[in-house]
Order: structure tokens, then sequence, then C-alpha cells
């Protein structure tokens, strides 16, 4: 259904798309998927718990430190939300790392290498679906710091904020994990692409995609 070679159809030879050429779907779409969006996570709260009951057990010897990892984030119309994941990380007193450094793999635990693999790190982002800040489907928010350099270096990059953003995406999905300047451009034209497309059939397929890639763990 997707190829990477569409995604310059969602974004010209430069990655800006107008605000006329966005699609934000039909009225019927809208409320389909923000229902789905709540029926989903709702039915996944008791996997959460179960989750974070494991983790209580576990995370003093292979993840020392909280169990929640939270981060503003760039969310809706450019506002920023606190992201909520499962902590896998060592914790640092403040992120110095920037837009174009690489993960910082030698912070990462041995029991967050499987949180982060099996994407488990990303469940309790349900809680930011149900409270509107995101949805299941859609653009991948980014790092405060990072989104508002991206805003002033990334044509195309304040437009996909028109959307809430997404546990999964496009981006995840087919172009893999994402970091540095270069790599979010293309990003950008995944999540236009999909911002332009979006509809029951392309949500379907992200979704099942998504499916797909967890089930094989080819998280980051």
């Amino acid at each position: 259904m997707f190829d990477s070679t569409m995604l310059n159809s969602a974004s010209g030879t430069t990655g800006h798309v107008s605000h006329t050429e966005l699609s934000l779907g039909s009225t019927f779409f809208r409320i389909f998927k923000r229902s789905f969006d709540i029926m989903v996570s709702i039915a996944l709260l008791p996997g959460l718990l179960g989750a974070i009951l494991v983790l209580l057990v576990l995370n003093p010897f292979l993840n020392q430190g909280s169990i929640f990892f939270v981060q503003k984030r760039m969310g809706r119309g450019c506002k920023s939300f606190q992201a909520i994941k499962f902590r896998s990380m060592r914790k640092v007193t403040k992120i110095t790392r920037s837009a174009d450094d690489p993960l910082e793999l030698d912070r990462i635990t041995p029991l967050g290498h499987f949180l982060r693999k099996s994407r488990l790190d990303e469940l309790p982002q349900i809680l930011n679906v149900l409270m509107g800040d995101m949805s299941l489907i859609g653009p991948r928010p980014d790092f405060i710091d990072h989104a508002e350099e991206y805003l002033q270096t990334i044509p195309g990059y304040r437009e996909r904020h028109m959307v809430r953003p997404g546990i999964s995406g496009l981006a995840q999905t087919e172009l893999g994990y994402i970091e540095g300047t270069t790599a979010t451009r293309r990003k950008v034209q995944a999540d236009l692409y999909y911002i332009t497309h979006r509809g029951f059939g392309l949500e379907m397929w992200i979704f099942w995609r998504t499916l797909s890639v967890v089930a094989h763990r080819a998280g980051a």
C-alpha cells in the first residue's frame, strides 16, 4: 500500500506543503478515530497495570530508579505536553543531547533494552491518548528542545503538528528509528504524506504495520 518513494508526493522537493493541501479528514473519520483511540486505550489499561506491577519487581535489579519517564514534547498546534513512557535509560540531571547527536546507547539499562525492542516503553502513552494529547496513530512527537530547532530548519515541520501526535506513525513503521536533522526531514515527509492521505485505509495499514513491527521486535 505504501512505498517510501511516495514520500515526495506529499511534499514536493522541499518537504513543504500549504495548509490548503493538508487534509484533516472527514468529520466522520475524525469521530471514528478519536472513538477508536479511546476504546483501544481503555482496553489496554489492564495491560498497563500488569506491566507496572512487573516493573515494580524487576526495576530494583535491572533498571534502578523510577518506573516512569516524563518528557516535554511538542504536540498538536506546536504546543507542549508531558509525554509518559516507561523509563529505559539511566537518569541524568539534564538532557544535553543535541538534535544531531546520536542516541546515548550507553545509558540504556538491561531491562531498558527489552522495553525498547518490544515497544513496551511506549505503553504508558495510552494515558496521553486518554487525556487528548495524543492519538494511537499520528506523527511521533519530538523532544521540545529538538522540535523548536526543527521548526526553524526543516520545511513542513510546523505543518506536521496540525494533528495529534501518535504513539506510532507512518514514519516509524516504514522508516524505522529516526535521529538527526537529515533523517528528520524524511520523517517530516512521511508525516505530511500521512496527513494529506489519512483515512480509514491508511490508518488500518499503519495499525497493522505497527503490530507487525512489535511482533518482530524491530524497535530502537
